[in-house]
């Protein structure tokens, strides 16, 4: 499914959401980055690989690039390159603290299947690239 990026652009809060969880989640991590820019917030992107097909991805990131949506929530900036928005666009970032498998969690609503670590995907399109994750 793509995403039209001109709507992104103008209504790029919808984008991607968070649950209250993560975002104070994330607030504390971003809290205790020592010397961090206050442009310092969370990219989140899809790249190639996993069994699914896609994986996703996040780090921490000091400044958006030039192709990036940005998406502040509650204080928390996310960052997302025009690729991944294709991919991505209208999932939730939920935080689950869990003593098996807790952590950060996409909720992608573009994901026919996923991978049952949830760290990989398959839109349909991409199901070729598909290989092993080692979560099995």
């Amino acid at each position: 499914m793509a995403i039209d990026t001109k709507s992104v652009e103008t209504a790029n809060t919808n984008l991607v959401t968070m649950s209250d969880a993560a975002v104070e989640q994330l607030k504390m991590l971003i809290s205790q980055q020592e010397g961090a820019s206050p442009a310092l917030g969370l990219r989140v992107f899809v790249y190639p690989g996993g069994c699914s097909g896609m994986s996703y991805g996040m780090a921490f990131e000091d400044q958006p690039g030039d192709d990036d949506q940005m998406i502040e929530v509650n204080g928390v900036k996310l960052y997302v390159d025009e690729t991944s928005v294709q991919y991505i666009g209208g999932s939730e970032i939920d935080f689950e603290n869990s003593l098996m498998g807790g952590g950060f969690r996409i909720h992608n609503p573009n994901a026919v299947r996923s991978c049952g670590c949830g760290h990989s995907f398959d839109t349909g399109a991409d199901a070729e690239s598909a290989k092993g994750c080692g979560c099995h």
